[in-house]
């Protein structure tokens, strides 16, 4: 009797019986050569040990994508809040007013407010980073199973520490990057999806070493002692290089197919075992993401530089007024000797300039840091609380992650997008067929499912009904599917697929009746219509994109052997048979109908198969399988000598599921001239099918297709097309969409090409880039963003999103499906792709409206009261007297003109939402900064000094030839100062008023308010002293003001002379120069339908068109010359090519009338 030779398993106990385990490899201790490194090179690596504790310390398992920590918030938010030169000219301010006899507004006037400033913005910072802290927390305390004291504990995400053994089930997300050791599967092999990581639809298969597969228990995996020994972390998700050394043994080389990567989900398997490697902020998909930067708007830096451009004014005013104050002390002290100065010591001009830059500082408001700030955080509660931007299906609202961008999202020109599980919800459903001519499936949109009674009639009674059977058996056969039997017992069954068109293609079937059940390593059972069919499956002829079909060769039930094909049209029709051509020109016309519906493709196709002619076909096939030297090319001429002769039986058409509303979004957006980029991981075909489907291309748009090999290639063709098929036109928007794979944009992205790719992508009205990177994808958002200098906005909801993400100007995270990732690091959050049309038509062009007309506004009702007091130097000899008393001062933004800001940033608007949605073209004002830009700014501040001119010195003219009162005393600098102030704040309110777009009783409480405020105030204040030992000089002033005839005369002219120009400019611009805008505001309040405003400017549009046609001839444009070499019948098809396992190895690994292990 042979004796059976005893082997050592990787656990270290003794097993009787096989071959031995591992084959020798070359791993020297001293300078370790990695699997996979190049000889001899010294590589610096990990060492990782198994089930002892580590010798190391290795990264915690926390992440985080706050913007603050415990340590950095003060360090951070000082430079954030100092970037702003307000705050730094508040800082010198605020140190100036403590040198003694400097300032005349006294020591803490400035530093208070600045101080109070501060504190409200760290609380609203500590808010908003709170909440990122609250997302990051969700994904941390995660469950995982983790083998501690040989048993299984369920853990949070944080516990989980390099050298952990951990055991991951079906959908779960992997908490750290892997080592695969066993699964459920055979051989194992388990299914993971990667769409959070790279875009991709199809689900991808990895594989554990064959010496590790048989660690099916928790006692296996106790008993296993060694240590493995990998690179240190780094940012290539698609690179592994590392060993695995049982005690004792030789070791075993890992590879990319060996490991699972935090942020892919287990699918389609019910267990896997793996190793950690890296953890946190150490694992690949974090190391690709970046830290939180600190963003700031458009507008916020717009007001930083004008801000510097005050302060230059500020200071040449403070330079005149100390020059003035030098002249007279000088020239003029003699003619005014009665002031009895002559004693005194003469001022030095540097105190005195100084006291001037304090006595103007109030030309910047320092109140607008805290009211921007509070408003801001109020309209991110708005849109916190929108319910049309609540999500009630998975309880998701809108969330606001940062509120310093709120204004941004008005005005957003460049929109990039992912695709999977942004704009598709990565579910595909089969809605339609055509078999032998004849088209089946509902044509509603709304059909989720395939629906047509009448295809299962024809299959009885019609001739095309052996058609209909070998169509639907085909369906059942042709793919790699497994299928699983669900364990409750009952007749449930469960398909694993890498390819998601192929599930949908079996559902599709099962649902028709021919029901897929069982597979075997050589035969597959089908129940078509009740009765048992066994298929012998001979060969399969795996999906490549170059081949752009699948085909297996089965023996029939009868024993006959037939090749059945599916895959595009292009390919199919090219190998069909003469006879086999019956339904060519129809089904042709069905693929039409189908890709205009979105659907995607493909065509139906079988031939026989003679014995002979597979028998010598099968020697070929097996030479060119088994080849050296380029396998891959062998066996693809190989498949084209049996894939010929075909009988096309018809299409099927799958529709990959849109999000709901996407194409209405899409569509909204183009029309509020905001470009959309589909930026995605997925294959070429897939993504133009899906351009298609979302309306982004459409079938009359010239696409431009680029795939090059290398860098001179890829610059000849986008000169060609500079020069070709955009001349004139170029960087004007036109009908053209671009495809541009992921490999052509490497050479793109780069020195030499960089601004012809971006000159030809932005003169395309949509651009889609496909198999890119998260790095590519980050470097486009950030060429578009640098080079054209327009607010750019990312969307994604997946981990390959956060580069972009962070990279644009907004970053938008759908939360849901894919995980937290994009939505933590983004600066607003929401649960689908549609709400961005709210978010950006509506709240978008609120916040903008609302925050530049609160800016605008501010600096306004500042520049009107604080210039006064050069106006009044002039009459004071510029001795740096205050014309009003220094505690009013301080109170005119904090109380008297509080409110009307704070009424226009949270409820001023001047179109209703629904006119918002309705017509996006509403946006292009916000977009374009029509309502805000430099020359606006300065215009408001020349009608401040205006307006400053007429208060000051009407009221001067008036008081002329002096006032008395009954005791004697007459009118001093503080009773005119008094009466100034009276008319600033009137004036000031007023004006509000006439800038508002919607009145309310919160606008009429404000305005009027702050007017009755004031003239309370002044009725008390005067009496508060001695009480309390301040205002002494304003007793008795309220019996002096409100008791003087002139005060309530000129309390009725001079608010209204001041505000004349504005309200006639009002008048003559909304009825001369009236925009769409303003006409849609006035159709709103007079309750009619604003699209009669839309359609009156159409007309006049036309008219002016067709009076320009007589009199311009338009050249020709080149660009209709130009054909597109896109195939337009919907063609599309995801699976994993040259994976860890090959599709025709996988099918053959399984057999499902077995029971799998159950992994305890």
């Amino acid at each position: 009797m042979a004796t059976k030779q005893k082997r050592k398993s990787l656990t270290g106990r003794d097993d009787e019986g096989g071959p031995e385990e591992y084959e020798p490899m070359q791993n020297q201790r001293d300078g370790v050569t990695l699997a996979g490194a190049e000889p001899g090179r010294h590589v610096e690596h990990r060492t990782i040990l198994l089930n002892l504790p580590q010798t190391q310390k290795f990264s915690s398992n926390k992440i985080s994508t706050a913007k603050y920590s415990f340590l950095t918030f003060l360090p951070k938010f000082l430079f954030e809040q100092f970037r702003k030169y307000s705050n730094i000219f508040f800082l010198f301010i605020a140190l100036m007013q403590q040198i003694p006899n400097v300032s005349p507004t006294g020591r803490y006037t400035t530093a208070v407010p600045l101080v109070l400033i501060l504190c409200v913005s760290a609380l609203k910072e500590i808010i908003e980073d709170f909440k990122r802290h609250r997302a990051n927390d969700e994904v941390n305390k995660r469950k995982v199973l983790v083998l501690r004291e040989e048993d299984w504990r369920p853990l949070c995400w944080t516990e989980v520490h390099v050298g952990d053994i951990v055991k991951v089930v079906n959908g779960q997300f992997f908490p750290a990057d892997l080592v695969l050791l066993s699964s459920s599967e055979p051989q194992g092999m388990c299914y993971i999806e990667t769409s959070n990581l790279d875009g991709e639809t199809n689900l991808k298969i990895r594989q554990g070493l064959p010496q590790t597969s048989s660690l099916l228990t928790h006692r296996d995996l106790a008993d296993l002692r060694g240590e493995i020994e990998c690179e240190l972390p780094n940012r290539h998700l698609y690179d592994f290089i590392g060993t695995i050394r049982p005690t004792d043994r030789l070791a075993l080389p890992l590879g990319p197919d060996q490991v699972l990567l935090r942020g892919a989900i287990l699918k389609n398997t019910n267990w896997i075992f793996g190793i950690v490697i890296y953890t946190g902020h150490e694992s690949k998909v974090m190391l690709n993401s970046t830290a939180a930067p600190l963003k700031r708007s458009t507008v916020d830096k717009l007001v930083n530089t004008q801000t510097l451009m005050l302060f230059a004014v500020l200071l040449g005013l403070s330079l005149i007024s100390a020059l003035a104050n030098e002249f007279w002390s000088t020239k003029l002290i003699d003619q005014h000797w009665y002031l009895g100065l002559k004693g005194f010591e003469k001022t030095n001009f540097f105190f005195s300039l100084l006291t001037f830059i304090i006595l103007y500082n109030n030309l910047i408001p320092i109140s607008l840091q805290v009211t921007l700030e509070l408003v801001k955080f109020i309209q991110a509660i708005f849109i916190n609380w929108d319910l049309d931007m609540y999500h009630e299906e998975s309880d998701t609202p809108a969330m606001a992650r940062t509120s310093n961008l709120n204004e941004e999202l008005g005005q957003v020109k460049y929109v990039f997008s992912d695709k999977t599980g942004t704009l598709t919800r990565n579910v595909m459903e089969f809605r339609k067929c055509t078999i032998a001519g004849i088209c089946y499936g509902s044509d509603l949109e709304s059909t989720e499912k395939f629906s047509d009674p009448t295809l299962l009639d024809n299959i009885e009674s019609h001739s095309t009904g052996p058609t209909i059977r070998q169509f639907m058996t085909l369906l059942a056969v042709c793919h790699t599917v497994v299928p699983e039997k669900a364990v409750d017992g009952t007749e449930e069954i469960n398909y694993q697929a890498s390819s998601p068109d192929e599930r949908a293609l079996v559902l599709g079937a099962k649902s028709l009746g021919f029901i897929f059940h069982t597979r075997t390593p050589d035969f597959v059972t089908v129940k078509a219509m009740g009765s048992e069919e066994k298929y012998e499956i001979l060969n399969v002829l795996e999906f490549t994109s170059n081949r752009k079909r699948m085909s297996v060769i089965v023996r029939l039930p009868d024993g006959s052997l037939s090749l059945m094909t599916k895959g595009a049209d292009s390919v199919i029709y090219e190998r069909l048979a003469e006879g086999g051509q019956d339904y060519k020109d129809i089904t042709l016309e069905h693929l039409d109908s189908f890709a205009n519906l979105g659907l995607r493709t493909l065509c139906i196709a079988v031939a026989t198969i003679s014995e002979s002619f597979y028998n010598s076909w099968k020697e070929i096939y097996y030479e060119a399988s088994t080849a050296i030297v380029d396998r891959e090319k062998k066996v693809e001429a190989a498949a084209e000598l049996i894939e010929t002769n075909l009988r096309l039986l018809g299409a099927t058409a799958i529709e990959d599921k849109l999000q709901e509303g996407v194409p209405e979004t899409i569509a909204n957006l183009i029309k509020a001239e905001i470009k959309v980029w589909v930026l995605t991981g997925d294959k070429q075909e897939t993504a133009i099918n899906i351009g298609y489907s979302c309306h982004l291309l459409s079938q009359s748009m010239l696409v431009i297709t680029v795939s090059e090999e290398s860098l001179d290639a890829m610059r000849d063709t986008l000169k060609r097309h500079i020069d070709d098929t955009f001349g004139i036109h170029l960087r004007e928007e036109n009908d053209i969409g671009l495809v541009i794979d992921g490999k052509s944009l490497k050479f793109a992205l780069s020195y030499e090409c960089r601004r012809d790719f971006l000159d030809v992508a932005i003169s395309c009205k949509s651009v889609i880039c496909c198999r890119v990177s998260p790095l590519q994808k980050a470097e486009v958002v950030d060429l578009v963003r640098h080079e054209v200098r327009a607010i750019t906005l990312a969307i994604g909801d997946g981990a390959n999103d956060v580069g972009m993400i962070q990279a644009a100007h907004i970053g938008i995270g759908i939360s849901g499906v894919e995980g937290l990732q994009a939505a933590c690091a983004s600066d607003y959050s929401i649960a689908q792709f549609r709400y961005l049309n709210k978010l950006l038509l509506v709240h978008g062009v609120w916040n903008y409206h609302r925050l530049t007309k609160l800016i605008l506004y501010s600096f306004y009702k500042n520049i009107c009261l604080y210039f006064i007091e050069f106006w009044f130097a002039t009459l004071s000899c510029f001795s740096g007297q205050i014309v009003f008393e220094r505690w009013t001062i301080g109170f005119y933004n904090v109380i008297f003109t509080a409110a009307p800001p704070m009424v226009i940033g949270l409820f001023d608007q001047y179109c209703s939402a629904k006119s918002l949605l309705q017509f996006p073209a509403l946006y292009k004002s916000s977009q374009n900064s029509e309502m805000f830009n430099v020359k606006i700014f300065w215009l408001w501040c020349l009608n401040a000094v205006y307006h400053s001119l007429l208060l000051f010195w009407l009221p001067v003219v008036a008081l002329l030839h002096d006032v008395a009162f009954k005791d004697g005393k007459a009118g001093d600098y503080l009773f005119l100062g008094n009466m100034v102030y009276t008319f600033v704040v009137v004036t000031v309110s007023v004006k509000a008023g006439l800038e508002l777009g919607a009145w309310t009783w919160l606008s009429h409480l404000a305005i009027w308010g702050s007017i009755a405020l004031w003239f309370v105030f002044l009725a008390i204040y005067p009496h508060v002293w001695p009480t309390f030992n301040i205002a002494s000089v304003m007793v008795g002033m309220d019996r002096y003001v409100y008791g003087c005839s002139v005060f309530w005369l000129c309390l009725l002219l001079i608010p209204t002379s001041a505000l004349l120009r504005d309200i006639i400019w009002k008048v003559v611009r909304r009825t001369l120069f009236k925009s769409l805008r303003e006409e849609i505001q006035d159709l709103e309040r007079s309750n009619k339908d604003p699209e009669t405003a839309i359609q009156a400017t159409r007309r006049r549009f036309t008219e002016t068109a067709r009076l320009l046609r007589n009199v311009f001839s338009r050249s020709a444009n080149p660009m209709h010359a130009v054909q597109s070499d896109v195939q337009l019948h919907g063609y599309a098809f995801s699976q994993e090519e040259n994976g860890a396992v090959l599709q025709s190895d996988l099918i053959r690994a399984y057999d499902t009338t077995k029971t799998k292990p159950s992994g305890l």
